[in-house]
C-alpha cells in the first residue's frame, strides 16, 4: 500500500505545492490538508510546509499553532506520528511545543536566499534515515527569522540526547546558535528544518537531488514501524 503523506495548507503557505511535489517524486501519495480542517483523513505523516502563515502576524508560526488541524497534528505527533516542518513549519512546530526553542529574526536582520551546505548530524529520525551521520548536502535556504535560540541548557540537552540534526557549513546564513539547521523530539519522529530540502528533489530545479533523503527517509521509517 502506498503510504499517504499530509501536506498542510495555511493561509499565506508558499512552499506546500513544492512540498506535495517532493512526496510524490518520493514515492508516497501526496494528501493535501486544510488549516481549518480538524481531520488528518488517515495519513501516515505530516509536513508542514514553508511560508508565511497567517502573514506571520505576532510571530512566525504563532497563529498557525492554533489552528484546527494543528490540534490533531499535536495529538498525533505525541502518538509517534511523523512530521516534518520545513522553515515556517519549524517556526509552528516550536510555537506548539512539539519541538524546543524558537526561531527569530536573522542577526543581520537581512532575508537570506542561496544554496546552503549542511551536515547531517542525526541518521536515525523518520525524516533522515537515508543519510548517513556527518553526510554534507545542499539544500537551498531561504529565511528572514531563521536564527535559532534555545537557553543553554535546552542547547546541551540537544546536543547530549544526539537532537541536533544538521548544522550549516560553510557559513550560517542567519547567527542560528551552533550552527542549528534543524533538530528533533526526543522520540525521533517530528523534525524541524530551516532549509528547504523540498526544493531540491530534482536537477532541473533544484542545486541537487539531496533533499529527496528526507522525503524517502519517511517512507523507509513507515515500512518498518509496525502496525
Amino acid at each position: 500500500m502506498t503510504a499517504r503523506v499530509g501536506v498542510v495548507t495555511f493561509p499565506g503557505s508558499l512552499d506546500d505545492g513544492d512540498a506535495a511535489r517532493a512526496v510524490r517524486i518520493a514515492g508516497a501519495e501526496p494528501v493535501r490538508l486544510w488549516h481549518a480542517d480538524a481531520e488528518l483523513h488517515g495519513v501516515d505523516a505530516v509536513v508542514l510546509p514553508g511560508g508565511f502563515s497567517y502573514g506571520d502576524y505576532l510571530r512566525c508560526g504563532a497563529i498557525a499553532r492554533f489552528a484546527p488541524v494543528m490540534d490533531r497534528i499535536v495529538d498525533a505527533a505525541r502518538g509517534g506520528l511523523p512530521v516534518l516542518g520545513i522553515c515556517n513549519g519549524f517556526q509552528i512546530l516550536c510555537e506548539a511545543h512539539l519541538l524546543p526553542g524558537a526561531l527569530t529574526r536573522n542577526q543581520h536582520l537581512h532575508f537570506r536566499n542561496r544554496d546552503q551546505v549542511l551536515r547531517v548530524e542525526s541518521a536515525s529520525t523518520a525524516w533522515t534515515n537515508a543519510f548517513q551521520a556527518n553526510q554534507e548536502i545542499l539544500i537551498p535556504v531561504k529565511n528572514g527569522e531563521g536564527c535559532y535560540v534555545a537557553d543553554a541548557a535546552t542547547l546541551d540537552e540537544l546536543e547530549g540526547e544526539g537532537r541536533v540534526v544538521a548544522r550549516y557549513v560553510g557559513g550560517n546564513p542567519n547567527g542560528s546558535q551552533r550552527d542549528i539547521a534543524a533538530i528533533t523530539n526526543a522520540a525521533g519522529n517530528v523534525v524541524g528544518i530551516m532549509p528547504h530540502p523540498e526544493h531540491a528533489v530534482e536537477a532541473l530545479t533544484g542545486p541537487s537531488l539531496d533533499g529527496l533523503g528526507f522525503f524517502t527517509s519517511v517512507l523507509k521509517h513507515l515500512v518498518g514501524t509496525p502496525a
